[in-house]
């Protein structure tokens, strides 16, 4: 007899097995589009686990295999990094703000950092070098260089863009931030008290 799921064991197994969030939004779309059958019906509703294993397993293999097909087998799906939710390709700082031609701090850490595989032979960057980016858009290669302790210096025909990346990578002192912190606050609540 095949195993059944509710949409919220579903979204709990197809989580894991992809190693990414899997929301049950996500399986009731699977369900409404017929990608998957649905077994009962409001508030009761569940999914066979075979068609899901099918589903992811098929869906998975499917692109990958189809981007080898027109780039050929040196393609390294490890740099799709299509295990990484959009949470985590926008960390910390780098969601300041929606600029829209950014692109994953994973990628520039891919190339900057020190280890080395089948398609990254040499390491190219060391702590204490410079890394130039004529284009620096949002900041994030300097943000990525910091963070490894690898110098940037990026400049961009956007004055826009170059104060958000100015605003990531500047060295702020705490105290003096707490202390504009604690007098917006204050000039808020007594505004709000004046009104």
């Amino acid at each position: 007899m095949a195993e059944l799921l509710s949409i919220k064991e579903a979204s709990q197994w197809a989580s894991e097995y992809l190693g990414k969030n899997v929301t049950t939004s996500n399986i009731s779309y699977l369900i409404q589009y017929g990608r998957i059958k649905k077994i009962g019906e409001n508030g009761s509703i569940q999914v066979i686990k075979e068609e899901l294993i099918n589903y992811y397993k098929n869906q998975k293999k499917s692109r990958q295999e189809e981007w080898k097909e027109q780039l050929g087998e040196d393609l390294n799906w490890a740099l799709s990094f299509e295990q990484y939710k959009e949470a985590e390709t926008t960390k910390h700082v780098h969601r300041l703000h929606p600029y829209k031609g950014k692109f994953i701090p994973q990628l520039v850490e891919y190339f900057l950092d020190n280890h080395t595989d089948k398609f990254k032979t040499e390491v190219y960057f060391k702590p204490g070098d410079i890394v130039y980016d004529p284009f620096s858009g949002s900041g994030t290669t300097m943000v990525q260089a910091c963070e490894l302790g690898i110098h940037a210096v990026g400049n961009d025909v956007s004055a826009f863009n170059a104060m958000i990346g100015n605003c990531k990578v500047t060295k702020y002192d705490l105290v003096d931030v707490q202390t504009e912190i604690n007098r917006t606050v204050y000039l808020e609540s007594k505004y709000k008290f004046a009104v």
